[in-house]
């Protein structure tokens, strides 16, 4: 990560603070803006700009088309454009600066790209699990299955499922209480097949914990597992079962979204169960394969349906 100026970082760092206290962002959330942002200050620096007053919206334009010339994607850049933009709103409201140089800059445009799913074949030959007699030996597979299971089944993003907590499961109602983007909290639910594999793995859970550990799924040494580790176990699992194809955490988000929406056709529903703040963030799922567009058009148009 670049370097911060120290003429910047007490300014900086009140930033980063009011983004964990006051707006509730999560560390890892914290960790990408402050990346993108030391980006700029270097640039900043280069340009021998010595105050918050100097940055004006010239050195914001010429800082994108040099990204973007460095190969930096559309999406990349908007990204960080809206933690400048941000950072600037911060230091309005503070008086160091009377204007917001980045509010007028826009980031150049991407050809936009529809996720991966996995067919619903495939999901179904990954979340085949093993009979009794392997899981009863390897616990750790136990987890691995639930946590497959638990990502399909909620379209949980991987931070909110390695956050769940024991008391965040409701049986009854097979529900699990998640704490999304922005510190937003939603119910994600899961089915039959889940709620078994979750009941196997909390049986299990209990010789590896630390009395005093609250997290669902847990490492070998008892602590709250860490992304890395979920990422390479499902990639071990995947190789293991001949699976050619890439297979990530959030293509199992990508996989719930996109199954979801085809069968119901209900975007609104499908944007409540994935916690997006924005209708547009859930209609990038409403690609359909020309099979299921036909075979929509001809149930539901009057003028399509044959008269017998």
């Amino acid at each position: 990560m670049p370097s911060e100026s120290s003429l910047f970082k007490a300014e900086l760092n009140l930033f980063y603070q009011f983004l964990q206290s006051e707006k509730q962002f999560s560390a890892h959330t914290v960790t990408n803006y402050r990346r993108d942002i030391s980006r700029f200050m270097l640039y900043v620096d280069e340009q021998s700009v010595t105050g918050w007053q100097q940055i004006d919206e010239k050195h914001v334009r010429q800082f994108v088309s040099q990204i973007h010339r460095q190969g930096l994607g559309g999406k990349s850049i908007q990204r960080l454009l809206s933690a400048l933009r941000r950072l600037f709103r911060f230091l309005q409201t503070n008086k160091y600066i009377s204007n917001n140089p980045a509010s007028h800059v826009t980031a150049p445009r991407s050809e936009q790209k529809l996720p991966n799913v996995m067919h619903t074949q495939q999901l179904e030959h990954l979340l085949l699990a093993p009979d009794d007699d392997i899981l009863d030996k390897n616990p750790l597979l136990v987890r691995d299955y639930a946590i497959l299971e638990l990502l399909y089944a909620g379209g949980l993003r991987l931070s909110e499922l390695i956050g769940l907590d024991i008391s965040d499961i409701n049986w009854q109602s097979k529900q699990l209480r998640v704490l999304g983007k922005g510190g937003k909290e939603r119910l994600c639910h899961f089915g039959k097949p889940a709620a078994i594999m979750l009941e196997k793995w909390l049986k299990c859970r209990e010789m590896l914990i630390n009395s005093s550990e609250s997290a669902i799924f847990v490492s070998n040494r008892g602590s709250r597992i860490s992304a890395s580790s979920v990422r390479v176990r499902m990639q071990k699992l995947c190789s293991e079962k001949g699976i050619s194809q890439r297979v990530y955490p959030h293509l199992m988000r990508h996989s719930f979204a996109s199954h979801m929406l085809e069968s119901s056709q209900d975007l609104r529903a499908v944007q409540e169960l994935l916690g997006h703040a924005h209708l547009k963030t859930t209609q990038i799922y409403t690609h359909l394969d020309f099979q299921q567009l036909a075979k929509t058009y001809d149930a539901a148009h009057p003028r399509a349906q044959k008269k017998k």
